[in-house]
């Protein structure tokens, strides 16, 4: 398969306009119709954030649940804070120009309200294991959902199992083992099929601890890592402060236009920019991906909207900041029109801005960004695994033999990449592939059930933040729900 075809099927096939269409008519209808929450609530959100960080991560026994809010939140944003904001912003700056970076912004935006939705209706709808743990995700609020009405069972059928087999793809194409390989080995001049081979046995050692090890390791990492990104990149924002006026020109007058050729860069057109902005966006803070809500179903939480708005904070910090600050650091040190893509490119404008050692660090945080999102990925996967399973006997055989062969696929790209001498780009055209169907199912999912989550809002609101009256009828768990009659299936 030539580059050509790549990426014809990328652009033109998975991310072509009906995906970004849809992407950005979801997340305006639910903007819009549950009263622009994101913005005139977003102080709160943060605040509850907050409280989570402060108090929220010890484990309440009286709510259902593997893991505590705080613990669910670290470790969704252990997903999103990764390689997709030091390769991913890279790789669309690459590809699409500086334009790419607005739209990344108005994804981040709107993705704010989709990733809430998204984890409210995915604790909603959550299942229970025997011993009382929870689970769920987008095929469990598909199945009772949209299933539940016979007239739709048909089309809850169809979304479920083109988000499995998309979010699926995933398990071949690990973009995180490639990024973490690409940063070490041009960092300091190993090469990467070693690299990538000591980082699938640390990623072994990681998973072999369950998702409640996974919550107390992102418990203590993902706060040291989001700070010192943060500190290194607004430092050199800083330091060259009088480039960030120009820059951002160059961001929005692109945004609409393209970019010309300069230097390294080959030049983008608009639909190039608005695409991987938006794909790369989607990559990094995972709104409307449906893989965080996988996580987030299993916090102790006594309310579905109440986890959901750490979604809001969620995408908020991983793109409006930390994607911003990637992006803004490539820009103002001039990088971006170099030739050099992904994780190099990250790299390398650190390195311009706070010298050798700045790059040094950087490449370790890369590191340790690369285990938390690919070890928060390994659980997400096991959510949708356990969902195809169901109860059959095979269940624990299915599971163990996907524990162990997890990293294997991502291993294999690297050397793939390597012996075929892949671009960065390129890979990152394969990663891209892996979140077209899933996304697209995901959304359409969403769009069918926002009066279901409407509901859910309307009754926090009420119960939590003084606004509005509390229906004391009102069910907040779907488990909590009367039975369903016969009649209300076929409506």
């Amino acid at each position: 398969m030539t580059q050509a075809m790549i990426e014809y099927i990328v652009w033109e096939v998975l991310w072509g306009t009906p995906l970004v269409v849809t992407i950005l008519a979801i997340g305006i209808y639910l903007t819009v119709r549950n009263g622009f929450f994101q913005f005139r609530f977003g102080g709160f959100a943060f605040k509850e954030a907050i409280k989570a960080f402060t108090g929220g991560g010890k484990d309440k026994k009286d709510n259902a649940g593997v893991i505590s809010s705080f613990q669910a939140m670290s470790l969704a944003l252990g997903t999103t804070v990764g390689v997709g904001n030091i390769g991913g912003v890279a790789s669309a700056i690459a590809i699409g120009g500086p334009g790419a970076i607005f739209w990344m912004w108005v994804a981040g935006v709107l993705g704010t309200v989709i990733k809430m939705a998204e984890i409210s209706l995915a604790v909603h709808y959550r299942s229970h294991n025997k011993d009382g743990s929870a689970y769920g995700g987008p095929n469990y609020y598909m199945k009772k959902g949209i299933g539940i009405q016979k007239k739709m069972h048909g089309v809850a059928k169809f979304l479920s199992a083109l988000f499995a087999f998309g979010f699926m793809v995933g398990f071949f194409i690990n973009i995180q083992i490639y990024t973490v390989a690409e940063a070490i080995a041009t960092t300091f001049s190993f090469d990467m099929v070693p690299v990538a081979i000591g980082f699938t046995i640390v990623l072994y050692l990681m998973i072999s601890g369950g998702l409640k090890g996974l919550g107390r390791i992102a418990e203590f990492m993902v706060p040291f890592m989001v700070v010192f990104y943060l500190g290194a990149g607004i430092f050199i924002i800083l330091k060259n402060i009088a480039m960030v006026p120009g820059s951002l020109g160059l961001i929005f007058g692109s945004a609409f236009t393209g970019t010309a050729a300069v230097g390294g860069f080959a030049g983008a057109a608009f639909s190039h920019a608005i695409k991987t902005g938006m794909a790369r966006s989607v990559f990094s803070n995972e709104a409307g991906w449906g893989s965080a809500p996988m996580v987030h179903a299993s916090a102790k939480v006594d309310h579905p909207v109440k986890q959901g708005i750490l979604g809001v904070f969620e995408v908020t910090v991983d793109t409006l900041f930390i994607c911003s600050i990637t992006a803004l650091v490539i820009m103002v040190t001039g990088q971006w029109s170099s030739g050099l893509a992904g994780a190099e490119l990250t790299l390398t404008a650190f390195e311009t801005g706070i010298g050798t050692a700045g790059r040094i660090v950087l490449a370790i945080g890369t590191f340790l960004f690369g285990i938390t999102t690919a070890s928060g990925l390994f659980a997400q996967m096991e959510v949708v695994m356990r969902f195809l399973v169901g109860d059959s006997k095979k269940k624990d055989l299915v599971l163990g033999i996907y524990k162990w062969t997890y990293p294997l696929p991502g291993l294999a790209l690297v050397m793939i990449a390597v012996y075929y001498a892949f671009p960065g780009t390129t890979v990152w055209l394969f990663s891209d592939m892996s979140t077209a169907l899933p996304i697209f199912a995901n959304v359409v999912a969403l769009a069918i059930l926002s009066p279901k989550f409407s509901e859910l809002l309307k009754d926090y609101k009420a119960r939590v933040m003084g606004i509005g009256q509390v229906d004391p009828n009102f069910k907040a768990f779907y488990e909590d729900q009367p039975t369903i009659t016969k009649t209300q299936k076929e409506a």
